[in-house]
């Protein structure tokens, strides 16, 4: 007896081969493409970590991955971006200079850390900016003689800059960084370039203008500032009130002498 589809009559002849001696085979076919299909799924499933389901915690290591891979956002703008430039002056010490601005929407403390200490120091060595602030530090290093008309050893000195947001304006204290060490972040590792001190040249000159606007914003910090306001002596009087009264007092007499003549 033939399976017949009551359904449709044009695929009749094509069914009239599925006899019952066939049936058992056909189930077990179907069988064992459906335990196929479902092995296949299951191993997909298993193997795929971007299917739902699959892996709990596959969705956190692969936005772990991505975080790592993004590049640290910066919060302070240098110039000169990675390197500090010394004239080459053997036996004196020579200065250097960047501009450092903070480019963030928050506060930041900054500070320098060098390898060589004990021959440079910076000024100021940490500050704290505004959002927008921007100052010129400058670096100090003593160049020793060559030996044997060697060329100064670069290599083990460096100079890097660390950032740190902080909630406002404050006074800066290095144990900020000491404090809040798992938000802080490294800014720039900075090389040391020595430039010919008598071969004129632009990184030179931009050197000299950056220096010269260092030492005068240096002397109006220290200028004491000016009071735009009355100056108070004695008692609490004020030279202006004082001075006012004076004026009305003077004028009084002058009208009570006119009176008195008439």
């Amino acid at each position: 007896m033939a399976i017949v589809d009551q359904n449709s009559q044009s695929d009749g002849k094509s069914w009239n081969f599925f006899k019952f001696p066939f049936l058992q085979s056909g189930n077990n076919t179907a069988n064992t493409t459906t335990s196929s299909s479902s092995s296949t799924s299951h191993h997909v499933h298993q193997h795929n970590p971007l299917v739902e389901g699959s892996n709990p915690h596959g969705s956190n290591s692969v936005s772990s991955v991505a975080r790592s891979l993004l590049p640290t956002r910066r919060r302070l703008k240098l110039d000169p971006s990675n390197k500090l430039y010394f004239p080459y002056e053997p036996g004196k010490q020579v200065r250097s200079a960047i501009r450092i601005k903070n480019t963030s929407k928050s506060h930041v403390a900054f500070k320098f850390q060098t390898t060589a200490p004990k021959s440079c120091f910076m000024r100021p060595p940490g500050a704290i900016l505004a959002p927008g602030e921007s100052l010129i530090a400058t670096v100090f290093k003593f160049v020793e003689h060559p030996e044997n008309n060697e060329k100064p050893d670069k290599s083990r000195l460096k100079f890097k800059i660390m950032s740190l947001k902080v909630k406002g304006p404050m006074d800066y204290v290095p144990e900020l960084f000491d404090e809040q060490k798992d938000q802080v972040a490294l800014e720039q590792i900075l090389r040391v370039v020595f430039l010919d001190a008598e071969r004129p040249s632009s990184v030179l000159e931009k050197l000299k203008r950056q220096l010269a606007d260092a030492d005068a914003a240096l002397e109006a910090r220290k200028k004491p500032p000016e009071d735009a306001g009355p100056k108070i002596i004695g008692e609490g009087l004020v030279i202006d009130e004082w001075k006012e009264r004076r004026e009305r007092y003077l004028a009084r007499q002058q009208v009570d002498g006119v009176v008195d003549s008439v």
